[in-house]
């Protein structure tokens, strides 16, 4: 099971005489994942590096510094670590002595990796999308069924058959809560299930 971040990260790390200085946070996208990286870029470093995972899309990027020396090193701390959906800046004041390619990979993934060993985590659970339709007498056991079994109200429409509705919710509750709807409403309610999202949400 993979985990992101129970909240954002931050720590500063000394290598002779360059300041280090992680900015880690949980994404759910890529675009929140590159806002992070807008907001937690500083100004007038010499280099804010960074790297992001969110399900199979990552990117990464060594800003300056030689080619795979820091983008790189970073998004592997990443999944080594075991997270998804997670973004880091590293952000680095040069102090005046160069540290070599070498030097660097390991300057960037070890702050990378010393900031998120101890981080609190959440784990992510696999969600699924289910499509609904009902007529509007059962729309009641509908939306009751959406707040017990976790699901996320996507979508939400009507005809004059009834109501339409895409759900998210964690995948263990898919099967549950089709049969809770079935009972509930004498199998009136359509149900299909969509192919299971790309995403991951954290564990309530």
């Amino acid at each position: 099971m993979s985990h992101t971040l129970a909240g954002a990260v931050d720590q500063e790390t000394l290598i002779k005489h360059s300041r280090f200085i992680v900015h880690a946070a949980p994404v759910d996208s890529a675009d929140a994942a590159m806002a992070h990286i807008a907001a937690a870029s500083e100004m007038g470093a010499t280099h804010n590096c960074w790297a992001w995972r969110v399900g199979a899309a990552f990117r990464s990027s060594d800003d300056g510094e030689p080619g795979g020396s820091a983008g790189r090193p970073i998004l592997a701390a990443i999944d080594g670590a075991g997270f998804d959906q997670v973004a880091v800046v590293v952000t680095r004041w040069y102090g005046g002595i160069k540290l070599g390619v070498g030097g660097l990979v390991r300057a960037y993934g070890g702050c990378t990796a010393s900031a998120l060993r101890d981080a609190p985590r959440v784990a992510l659970v696999a969600m699924a999308e289910l499509a609904v339709s009902c007529g509007f007498d059962d729309l009641g056991h509908v939306h009751a069924a959406v707040a017990t079994f976790g699901a996320e109200k996507l979508e939400e429409t009507f005809d004059a058959a009834g109501a339409h509705l895409r759900l998210r919710l964690p995948i263990g509750q898919l099967a549950p809560l089709r049969r809770h709807l079935r009972d509930a409403t004498r199998d009136r309610v359509q149900c299909r299930a969509d192919a299971p999202s790309d995403l991951a949400a954290p564990e309530p």
